[in-house]
């Protein structure tokens, strides 16, 4: 339903606006009283507290963790420092048993070799665990693995 809204010269016209979203062919549809806007409501996992940030400088080889993520909330790292060497972030199931290095579409992912500060993984099982994997040949590395 339309509201009356006068239109007053010169102009003669009102410019209409409207908002719209891809519908799930790809479309453009149209938002409207029976159309709303779609959004993502919170669950409660995603309102808890997140568990404490894991961070901390090393100078020698070592394994950090094990970090426990929050289903579906992006896990971020960040690698400081004056350091040479590489750090992976690895996953694990069983408690760190078998931990295995983070992939996407079959290559190497969240591997670093230098100073970095970005969003690694977004995780959807529970209970799964995040390590950083840490290899020095020189310097300190500063790291925090939070959300």
């Amino acid at each position: 339903m339309t509201a009356p809204y006068p239109i007053s010269v010169p102009a003669g016209f009102a410019p209409a606006i409207a908002l719209g979203f891809a519908d799930h062919d790809g479309d453009l549809s149209l938002v409207t009283g029976g159309n709303p806007l779609p959004v993502q409501t919170v669950n409660a996992e995603q309102a808890a507290t997140p568990p404490a940030p894991l961070a901390g400088s090393i100078s020698a080889s070592g394994l950090i963790g094990p970090f426990t993520p929050l289903r579906a909330r992006p896990v971020m790292l960040v690698l400081g420092g004056n350091w040479q060497g590489s750090v992976a972030v690895e996953r694990s199931v069983d408690g760190g048993t078998n931990r295995h290095p983070l992939t996407i579409d079959g290559g190497a992912w969240a591997r670093f070799t230098g100073n970095a500060c970005e969003p690694v993984w977004i995780e959807t099982e529970e209970g799964a665990e995040l390590y950083i994997a840490i290899t020095i040949a020189s310097g300190t590395l500063e790291y925090r693995i939070a959300q």
